[in-house]
C-alpha cells in the first residue's frame, strides 16, 4: 500500500496524488460549491470533520480495495489544490467510472481535460481496463465537453438508483474499437 500524498500522475501543468486527512479543508470548500452540490450531489460534507470521514470512507478506501480512487488535482510547482479526479467503482455501474470537479476558478482553463486525459492513460496503460464510464446530469454541458474532448461518447440514460434521477451514461472503449453513438439529438452521419 502507498503512503498518503503519494504522487499518481503529473501532466505538463498538474500533479494528481492520493488524498489524505490533511486535504480535509479543501474538500470542505470543494463539496460545498454551489455547483458540486448541483451536478453532483450533497454529500453531507459540512466541516473538517465530515470531511475527513468523507476521505477515508471513499478516496482512502478505494485506494486499498481497487488500486484507484479520486486523486487530489494540485498545480504543479505551487501544490495548490484545484479540483479531485480519478476513477470509481461504483456497485451500481458494471464498469469503473471517472468522475472530476473543480474549484470555481480553476474552470475552463483545461485543467478537467489534462487531468481527466492522463487518468483515462493511466487506466489504459497501467490498470488495464477496456471501458470507462463516466455518469453526468443531462444539463452539465461542461462536462459533457470534457468527456467528449477525451473520447467518450453517450452510450444511454440510466438510474442509479429507482428513486434517482435519469442521467447521462458516457462511455469510451479503450481498446481502440468503434465509436461511441451520438448523443441524443444529434445525428450520426
Amino acid at each position: 500500500m502507498q503512503p498518503d500524498d503519494t504522487i499518481v500522475l503529473q501532466t505538463d501543468r498538474l500533479s494528481l496524488r492520493r488524498m489524505s486527512l490533511n486535504d480535509a479543508e479543501f474538500i470542505v470548500e470543494l463539496l460545498n460549491d454551489p455547483a458540486f452540490l448541483r451536478f453532483i450531489g450533497d454529500k453531507g460534507v459540512r466541516n473538517s470533520e465530515d470531511a475527513r470521514r468523507y476521505i477515508v470512507t471513499g478516496p482512502m478506501d478505494s485506494y486499498q480495495r481497487h488500486g484507484f480512487g479520486l486523486w487530489l488535482v494540485e498545480l504543479k510547482g505551487s501544490n495548490c489544490p484545484i479540483g479531485i479526479c480519478g476513477l470509481l467503482k461504483r456497485e451500481s455501474l458494471a464498469d469503473v467510472d471517472l468522475g472530476f470537479a473543480f474549484l470555481p476558478q480553476y474552470r475552463s482553463k483545461g485543467y478537467a481535460y489534462e487531468s481527466a486525459a492522463a487518468v483515462m492513460d493511466h487506466a489504459r496503460t497501467h490498470l488495464g481496463l477496456r471501458r470507462v464510464v463516466a455518469i453526468s446530469n443531462a444539463d452539465n454541458t461542461g462536462s459533457h465537453r470534457v468527456l467528449e474532448k477525451i473520447g467518450m461518447g453517450f452510450d444511454r440514460m440510466i438510474r442509479l438508483s429507482a428513486e434517482g434521477p435519469e442521467i447521462w451514461l458516457m462511455a469510451s472503449d479503450l481498446t481502440g474499437g468503434s465509436a461511441p453513438p451520438p448523443k441524443p439529438g444529434s445525428s450520426a452521419c
